[in-house]
C-alpha cells in the first residue's frame, strides 16, 4: 500500500520505504503518470487524496478530479480515493475535491484529541481543530476559507505583493509593485529559514536558488537592482514580508484556538519547524520524521490500512 497526495504544485508519495516529494505543477501539464510509474509495482495498492483539482488548467473542479483519478488509475487501477465525507471512493465523485486536510485530521484525531493541527505547506496553511470528525466532515475549501481554517499563504509559493503593499527603505515608505518578481521562498532563504536544498520550487525568474540571486529577485519587487538597494534593502523587504506572514498565521491560529477551545498546537508540513517556533507548538517531525512534511500522503495510507472494506 502506498499513499498519494496530488496537489497543484507537488506530488507526494508515502511508501513503506519512505516519503517522496516531487515538484509537479499541474498547470504546466507535468506528467503525473510518469512520476507515479516509479512506484507502480504489480499488485501495489494505492490510497489517494488530492487538492490539485483547483489548478487553473482545469475549467472546473469536476474536470480536475476526473483528470487526477484517471491519471492515477492508469498506474494503480484499484486506487481508492479519500473524500471530504471521510470515505474512500473508486470513482471521480465531487467529494474528492480538497480532502487532503481531512485525512490528516482522521489520522491524528485519536492520537491528539482536542489539539489544533497547523500544516504549513509550500502554498497554503491548514488550521484544523481535532475535536470531532463530525465537525469537519463535508467542509469545502470555500467553507474553510470562510471559517479561518484555510489560510492561503505558504512557505515557498506566496508572492510578495500578496501580503505587503509597501516597505520602508532607508526611512522612505516605498510601494511594492504587483508583479510576480519574488516569492516567499526567496524571503525564507534570505532570512535563513530554509536552505537552498529546501527551495524546491521553480523561482519566478527560473534562475538560481542561492541567497544573492534571491535578494536580486526581492530588489525587483521595488523596481530596483540589488546594487541600488543593497543587501540591507533586500533584507528589509524580506523582514517586512515575514512580519506580515507571521502576523497572518498567528492571528488565524489564535482565532481558531480561541473559538474551538483547542489545546496543544501540532505543527506539520514543510514549514513545521518554523511554525512550531512561531506558535510554541509540537513539531510532528519529532514523532513522524519526514512523514510530517507530507502528512496527507502518509495519513491516507495509514487510514486506508486500518479500514477493511473501504470502497464506496
Amino acid at each position: 500500500m502506498i499513499g498519494i497526495d496530488v496537489g497543484g504544485a507537488n506530488l507526494k508519495v508515502a511508501t513503506g520505504d519512505g516519503i517522496f516529494i516531487h515538484y509537479c505543477p499541474l498547470w504546466q501539464e507535468t506528467p503525473i503518470r510518469e512520476l507515479l510509474l516509479r512506484y507502480g509495482t504489480p499488485g501495489e495498492e494505492a490510497a489517494v487524496v488530492m487538492s490539485g483539482e483547483l489548478a487553473d488548467c482545469f475549467s472546473s473542479k469536476a474536470e480536475g478530479i476526473r483528470f487526477i483519478v484517471e491519471a492515477v488509475r492508469e498506474v494503480f487501477p484499484g486506487a481508492q480515493f479519500y473524500g471530504t465525507d471521510a470515505a474512500f471512493h473508486d470513482s471521480a465523485v465531487p467529494e474528492l475535491a480538497a480532502a487532503n486536510w481531512l485525512v490528516s485530521a482522521d489520522f491524528l484525531m485519536d492520537r491528539y484529541p482536542g489539539s489544533l493541527l497547523v500544516d504549513l505547506g509550500s502554498t497554503t496553511t491548514d488550521i484544523i481543530p481535532l475535536l470531532t470528525m463530525e465537525a469537519l466532515r463535508g467542509l469545502t475549501d470555500l467553507d474553510r476559507l470562510q471559517q479561518g481554517y484555510l489560510v492561503y499563504t505558504g512557505l515557498l509559493r506566496t508572492s510578495i505583493p500578496a501580503l505587503i503593499r509597501e516597505v520602508n527603505l532607508d526611512g522612505v515608505p516605498t510601494p511594492v509593485c504587483p508583479e510576480f518578481f519574488a516569492m516567499s521562498a526567496d524571503v525564507h532563504l534570505v532570512l535563513s529559514h530554509i536552505t537552498e536544498e529546501e527551495y524546491t520550487v521553480v523561482p519566478p525568474d527560473g534562475k538560481g536558488k542561492d541567497r544573492v540571486t534571491a535578494m536580486r529577485r526581492l530588489a525587483r519587487v521595488v523596481c530596483a537592482d540589488l546594487e541600488e538597494i543593497g543587501e540591507e534593502g533586500a533584507c528589509a523587504i524580506a523582514h517586512a514580508f515575514w512580519e506580515a506572514q507571521r502576523g497572518l498565521l498567528l492571528c488565524a491560529i489564535q482565532k481558531a484556538s480561541g473559538r474551538c477551545h483547542t489545546g496543544e498546537v501540532l505543527c506539520a508540513g514543510v514549514g513545521a519547524d518554523l511554525v512550531s517556533r512561531l506558535a510554541g507548538g509540537r513539531n510532528l517531525a519529532e514523532e513522524l520524521g519526514t512523514a510530517a512534511d507530507a502528512l496527507p500522503a502518509f495519513a491516507v495510507r495509514e487510514v486506508a490500512l486500518r479500514r477493511p472494506g473501504r470502497s464506496h
